[in-house]
């Protein structure tokens, strides 16, 4: 009997994750199977080869967007994390006007990138109110160049991905249970050392997916690196160099070995990722949460 209601068990469960194990194969799976087979085809009725890639990576202009593209993706991913733990740890168990200032500080994930990308240049942008705002006090003699470059990218990602850090690190470090701090407390810890030594190796796991998540958000960056960077020059992502092959030169095969390279070079940094949150110690620590 037992076996028998095992194997039911079992049939519903498959028969459950048919629907989702059928949406990725069709949406993700296939998708990347297409582009590949598209980037081993450099013209019609050549035979396959890597040309593209060869290409890509023979070619300093285009090989560099993936350095271009690490520098934005690594530099932001570690900024938001680190700032979303920040304001998360301090939220962990409660404050005033809680709602409030959650609100707000996830607004920016209902603007979206166009309208966030138009609001930085109009604050920030040379001509913006900030510039305008010092040149009139005396307090510089020439604007501020925090648009069209570097700057201005990380500005527009860091607003669009803090949002989705935050709440996730909020929901994971407000469930940890508050008896482990209180005992820290009581043998004499101080809150640094409470932090260091118990809050952190339990937020470790957690702060490692948000960091993956980030990063490949920022890795895919586009519309950003277009309206308020340097897409021909400082800023010219991988992204744009697809978009360009595709749009632009109209080589669909080149652009999809571009897309695959991308995906691979995201593929790589999670899997490193994922390698060193298994050397983490993962306990339960869920409890009472807030109080």
């Amino acid at each position: 009997m037992r076996n028998d209601k095992r194997s039911e068990l079992d049939l519903v469960a498959v028969i459950c994750l048919l629907p989702s194990l059928l949406y990725v194969v069709v949406m993700f799976v296939y998708p990347f199977i297409y582009g590949v087979y598209a980037s081993l085809q450099p013209m019609k009725g050549e035979a396959w080869s890597f040309k593209n890639y060869i290409s890509f990576f023979t070619d300093p202009y285009q090989f560099k967007t993936i350095g271009t593209t690490f520098a934005l993706a690594l530099p932001n991913s570690v900024v938001v994390v680190l700032f979303a733990l920040f304001v998360a740890y301090g939220m962990r168990r409660g404050i005033w006007f809680e709602r409030t200032i959650t609100t707000i500080l996830v607004l920016p994930i209902s603007l979206g990138v166009i309208f966030l990308s138009e609001g930085i240049l109009g604050l920030y942008g040379t001509n913006g109110w900030l510039n305008q705002i010092l040149l009139g006090a005396g307090l510089i003699k020439e604007p501020l160049e925090l648009t069209h470059n570097f700057i201005g990218v990380i500005l527009s990602l860091f607003m669009q991905q803090f949002p989705f850090c935050f709440l996730m690190l909020l929901g994971y470090i407000s469930g940890i249970d508050p008896s482990l701090e209180s005992s820290a407390r009581m043998l004499g810890a101080g809150p640094w050392t409470v932090f260091r030594r118990v809050m952190l190796p339990l937020i470790a796991p957690g702060l490692a997916i948000a960091f993956a998540l980030v990063f490949v958000m920022s890795f895919a960056v586009f519309p950003s690196a277009v309206m308020v960077g340097q897409p021909a020059g400082s800023t010219r992502t991988i992204s744009i160099a697809a978009y360009q092959q595709a749009f632009e030169q109209y080589d669909m095969s080149y652009a999809s070995a571009i897309a695959v390279i991308m995906g691979l070079c995201q593929m790589v940094a999670l899997i490193a990722i994922v390698l060193m949150r298994r050397r983490m110690v993962i306990a339960t620590t869920m409890g009472v949460g807030k109080r």
